[in-house]
């Protein structure tokens, strides 16, 4: 999370010689995040507890309160979307012939089902009713307003990535 969320901080120089300490990443003030510990025993959850790791809790609940798709601390979006990830990347499976051992290659493979997933996937859950009983496709691109309509597969390869 500091990594790509993260502020570089520096420390204090102390008047000694020496090399002095490497700068460090630290959480931004408008940083918040939290995550669920389950508790399991033989396989089964028997306590689920939110714990705030960046940010107060009153951030975090109002940000939660703010939001329009969940109003508690859950990973379901992040399972989903790694299931979806693991349906359209065999790369991503384990114990099978796909499986990836370049790393480049693989990192490859996640740009391009991300990628094409965004743009070229209208989403079910992301359409939008125009008139009663009508209703427009639409990919996360799209939701997020990146784009302004589903893109075909050829279409979005034969775009070029730099812009000039």
């Amino acid at each position: 999370m500091l990594a790509a969320y993260g502020e570089e901080g520096r420390p204090p120089r102390t008047g000694k010689p020496g090399r002095p300490r490497l700068p460090y990443r630290v959480p931004g003030p408008n940083l918040r995040y939290a995550v669920v510990h389950k508790t399991r025993r033989k396989g089964r959850v028997v306590h689920v507890e939110e714990r705030v790791i960046f940010g107060d809790e009153a951030a975090v609940r109002a940000a939660l309160a703010r939001s329009a798709v969940s109003h508690k601390v859950n990973t379901a979006f992040v399972e989903r979307h790694n299931g979806t990830d693991r349906n359209r990347n065999a790369r991503k499976v384990r114990r099978t012939y796909c499986f990836s051992k370049d790393g480049d290659v693989h990192e490859a493979v996640t740009y391009f089902t991300y990628y094409s997933y965004n743009f070229c996937w209208a989403v079910r859950t992301l359409r939008q009713q125009t008139d009663p009983g009508h209703w427009q496709n639409r990919t996360p691109a799209m939701a997020a307003g990146l784009s302004d309509h589903v893109w075909s597969l050829p279409e979005w390869l034969a775009f070029p990535s730099v812009q000039l």
